[in-house]
């Protein structure tokens, strides 16, 4: 017989020989002894036989022999009555008093709470649904009670069904396409020079970390029926610790606590206050005395935190299988999103880097820096009124240079390098997101018909229709109520972006009457860097502000939504990301989009300045531009809000669980704290956020704005962010390990709605770095300059030679004694040349004082202008037509991956039908033996 034919456990060989037992005379204790002895026998050498067949192992069977949930023997396997249980699983806290039973989930309630009557009748029930129950009081404070549930193996199996739960049940069979004998020779070749090379240092080590290894089978959805189909070593870990929570909750979701319709599931118990928290229990300790290369790790929870949240792994990949095995499908998709993410920054921050390299390689070369700082007898009108001086062009040669480092030639290249690329990393995360997706057997997974919520319920629980999906009964929200609604919650939202406009022109009133007073300032220091200083300060205040209206944001998000009334959880969910991103993308992005787009571009000119309130002139550029001002902005907004952020992150459960540490040291001593049980520790560590993975997301989308959007000012984003993720994947991965509660395990196939906010970011990225190439830097003043009015006019050429004279040409001339009374100066000039100046230079192409149109503007002018929107329209429409072909010609499905999915399908059929046929026939051939026959069998 083949190997199927071996794979048959007690219950099977029962189900066959039970019927025959009462039509024969034979002992019926004699035929159990023969039964196990059977049983034994088929089970041993099956292992054997596996053993010599690269195992297919059970996610808690690998581990190691001290391991609280490791598998014994054969005799654990065939649950011999009488087993001995170790000493360790009843102090561990992980079981039940018994040491036999594990703890699939923890609820946690107060005896002084009044909402005792629906606690016992909730408990009741969860009895009557077969799960088991036990309860402690808290080691720390008697008021406290913990609730232990634990799931047999017929709940398990019977809500596994329900649930169409995936497991496994045949090992895979690669298919393996033919191929011609070069290809072959050349793949051997490739292979023997990959022997000489060293070992890739990323990757994890997995003949120390065997765990690792996750099991290479076909899966298909449990049915008890089929039961003898499934792969079942041990029935205690045929469930992982993950999927046994789950179902847990999935029963806890669905029991009652009251009489009456929508009286039911602990989520409302939860937010009625019956009980203070329910988590399932983290896997033991994270730390070990022992290294985890010579003695293996003690647990899933010890191996991730050494492999995964050890800062010494920064450089390795990430062990997602084993992230998902241990925290599910939806965290695991967020760390492989942010995996992936981190690493197409790679080309992103190398590229940017060149372009900064770039431009300090060819510093000494550029033409327009140089006539800058050699500009000593060029004078420059003042900036502000009254207490700024005049001052020499060659006074901003620091200046000049910073930003030729920034915009210069390969700046064009990088902007349509990021848009492109921003759109490649969305199109191959889709097929990255499909490999998981089948790897995680997600690919045929629906989310189940969700709850309807009990604000919902509450609200419109007097008006009902019925649900096309389910045909029960539900409360139902008119369609003029929705509409209503919406249209309030949208005015919210456009008050508070009112509000953000608000505090953007508040930090311009403070630059533009600042940058007076810092150019009357006592120090030398600040007085001949008043503008810097200026921008310096506002930036910060402006990241105070951004700060401060984050948390009033979220608080008028929350009261928006819940104002919707959204129906369902994944509904409110949407809602709540939607506001909470426009708001916090408005707050972070409004004062960069004012530096990149508006900074001195209607200023007037001297003599006829624009004011605001017909009070404060507007501020103006730096001789050498704006894009320096943006360049600020940019690299202190996020340099700041990173630091921020990864402080708040690690930060915060870090003091929290340290104070409550100091607080269990202080009353019970040292050694109180490893005494408690599972459950104690697991309950002074920190709730996970209540609103999930949302401001981890939020955080990246974010950054991913400031990667793209502004990026042709700021070419070294992309490597601050990749810096930035080295250590968030860390910061991550130790937070959720070791200082959060263990958060159930839930399962997701994508990142929701977060992936069309991308798709807008990358989308609104293209037209701001169209708009900052074409308006915030000289690039297109350059150019104009190169082929109508320089040296080479007409000649086809752009070089640095092509450049003499273009600091001249990009200055205007103005007379000083046309100064506004309010405007004019205190200083005369006569510092520079001995008399009062009667000429000074400001940036823009206007006519000189004399001429028949006074400061009008000239031709020049209006080519520049021209060539602008010459220049957005063709970088637009150029590259969003290849963003359009590049998502065309990437499938969303990798070929590979389409074939081994149209072959598994074949496959399962072909072995659920022989493996149904094989049953068939052991059932014949026993009724044969046994004197039975029928007529007209199949097969």
């Amino acid at each position: 017989e083949g190997r199927e034919d071996l794979q048959v456990n007690q219950l099977e060989t029962q189900m066959w020989i039970k019927p025959d037992i009462q039509k024969t005379d034979v002992d019926f204790s004699e035929i159990l002894n023969a039964i196990q002895e059977i049983a034994k026998d088929v089970n041993i050498f099956f292992d054997e036989l596996e053993g010599v067949n690269s195992p297919s192992k059970d996610d808690d069977s690998l581990l190691h022999h001290g391991n609280l949930t490791s598998t014994s023997d054969d005799a654990s396997r065939l649950e011999v009555v009488g087993e001995e249980v170790p000493d360790k699983n009843k102090t561990n806290g992980l079981y039940f008093r018994d040491g036999k039973c594990r703890i699939d989930y923890i609820l946690v309630y107060r005896k002084s709470n009044p909402q005792t009557e629906k606690r016992e009748v909730f408990e009741r029930n969860i009895r009557a649904e077969g799960l088991q129950m036990e309860k402690e009081s808290s080691l720390t404070n008697s008021d406290i009670i913990f609730v232990k549930l634990h799931a047999p193996w017929e709940v398990l199996g019977k809500y596994a069904e329900l649930m169409n739960v995936r497991m496994p049940f045949r090992r895979k069979i690669y298919y393996l396409h033919r191929r011609y004998k070069f290809m072959n020779r050349i793949e051997k070749q490739i292979s023997r020079f990959r022997g000489w090379l060293p070992r890739k240092p990323m990757k994890l080590d997995k003949e120390t970390l065997p765990d690792l290894e996750e099991n290479d089978c076909y899966t298909a959805p449990f049915s008890q029926q089929r039961i003898h189909h499934f792969i079942i070593h041990n029935k205690d870990t045929f469930f992982n610790n993950a999927t046994r929570s789950r179902i847990v909750h999935h029963i806890l979701q669905r029991v009652k606590y009251e009489e009456g319709k929508n009286k039911i599931g602990l989520n409302r118990l939860l937010s009625n206050g019956s009980y203070e928290a329910a988590f399932p229990l983290h896997e033991g300790s994270y730390r070990s005395k022992n290294s985890i290369k010579t003695h293996g790790a003690e647990n899933h929870r010890h191996l991730l935190y050494e492999c995964w949240a050890s800062w010494g792994v920064w450089y390795k990949y990430q062990p997602l299988d084993l992230v998902r095995r241990y925290f599910g499908e939806k965290i695991g998709l967020y760390f492989a999103w942010l995996g992936w993410y981190t690493g197409m920054l790679f080309p992103a921050a190398f590229i940017g880097l060149f372009v900064f390299l770039y431009g300090v390689t060819t510093l000494n070369h550029c033409q327009v820096s140089k006539e800058v700082c050699q500009a000593t007898d060029i004078i420059m009108c003042p900036i502000c009124d009254k207490y700024c001086p005049f001052m020499r062009l060659s006074d901003s040669c620091i200046y000049a240079k910073v930003t030729h480092l920034f915009d210069n030639g390969a700046t064009v290249f990088f902007a349509v390098f990021m848009a492109v690329w921003a759109t490649v990393f969305l199109e191959f995360w889709k097929r990255r997101r499909a490999v998981i997706a089948y790897d995680w057997d997600l690919i045929d997974w629906e989310e189940e018909e969700e709850e309807i919520r009990p604000q919902f319920e509450a609200k419109y629980s007097k008006k009902e229709r019925m649900n096309p999906i389910s045909g029960k009964p539900e409360p139902y929200q008119a369609f003029a109520d929705k509409c209503s609604r919406l249209i309030v919650s949208a005015s919210g939202i456009f008050f508070m972006i009112c509000v953000v406009i608000a505090a953007v022109f508040g930090i311009v009133i403070y630059r533009v009457v600042t940058v007076s007073t810092f150019a009357a300032f006592k120090w030398a220091l600040i007085r001949n860097n008043s503008q810097v200083a200026t921008t310096g300060t506002a930036v910060c205040i402006n990241f105070c502000i951004i700060m401060l209206l984050n948390v009033l944001y979220e608080k008028v998000a929350l009261f928006l939504t819940n104002l919707e009334q959204p129906r369902t959880e994944s509904e409110w969910e949407n809602s709540f990301t939607l506001k909470m991103f426009l708001f916090q993308f408005v707050n972070l992005n409004s004062s960069t989009f004012y530096i990149a787009f508006f900074l001195g571009r209607f200023t007037g000119h001297p003599g006829a300045y624009l004011r605001l309130i017909n009070r404060w002139r507007l501020e103006e550029c730096h001789p050498s531009g704006c894009l320096i001002d943006l360049c600020m902005q940019m690299g202190i907004i996020m340099v700041l809000k990173q630091t921020w952020n990864n402080f708040m992150e690690l930060g915060y459960p870090l003091i929290q669980n340290w104070w409550t540490r100091r607080k269990l040291r202080q009353e019970y001593g040292t050694q109180g704290k490893t005494s408690f049980p599972q459950w104690e520790k697991d309950y002074n560590l920190q709730p996970m956020n209540a609103y999930g993975l949302f401001d981890e997301y939020l955080e990246m989308i974010l950054q991913f704005g400031f990667t793209t959007i502004f990026v042709a000012a700021f070419p070294l984003a992309p490597l601050l962010a990749l810096l930035n993720n080295i250590i968030e994947i860390r910061l991550d991965a130790y937070k959720f390990v070791t200082q959060w509660r263990r958060p159930l395990a839930s399962r997701a196939k994508d990142i929701g709605i977060w992936y069309g906010i991308l798709e807008g970011i990358g989308i609104l990225s293209v037209i701001t770095n169209a708009f900052v190439i074409a308006v915030t830097s000289d690039f297109i003043p350059r150019l104009v300059y190169a082929y109508k009015y320089g040296p080479c006019a007409g000649q086809g050429e752009a070089g640095q030679k092509c450049m003499v004279g273009y600091v001249n040409a990009s200055l205007s001339v103005f007379l000083v004694s046309d100064f506004e009374n309010r405007s004019e100066p205190t200083s005369n000039g006569s510092e520079f040349s001995g008399s009062p100046l009667k000429y000074c230079r400001y940036r823009d192409y206007r006519d000189p004082p004399h001429s028949p149109v006074p400061y009008g503007y000239t031709l020049q002018f209006w080519h520049v202008l021209a060539a602008r929107l010459a220049f957005i329209i063709v970088f637009e429409h150029l590259v969003f037509c290849i963003k359009h072909l590049i998502s065309y010609l990437i499938p969303d499905l990798p070929k590979d991956l389409r074939d081994r999915m149209r072959r598994e399908k074949y496959l399962i059929q072909e072995m659920m039908y022989e493996a149904e046929l094989e049953r068939l026939q052991k059932e014949r051939k026993e009724r044969k033996k046994n004197g039975k026959s029928y007529h007209n069998e199949w097969p």
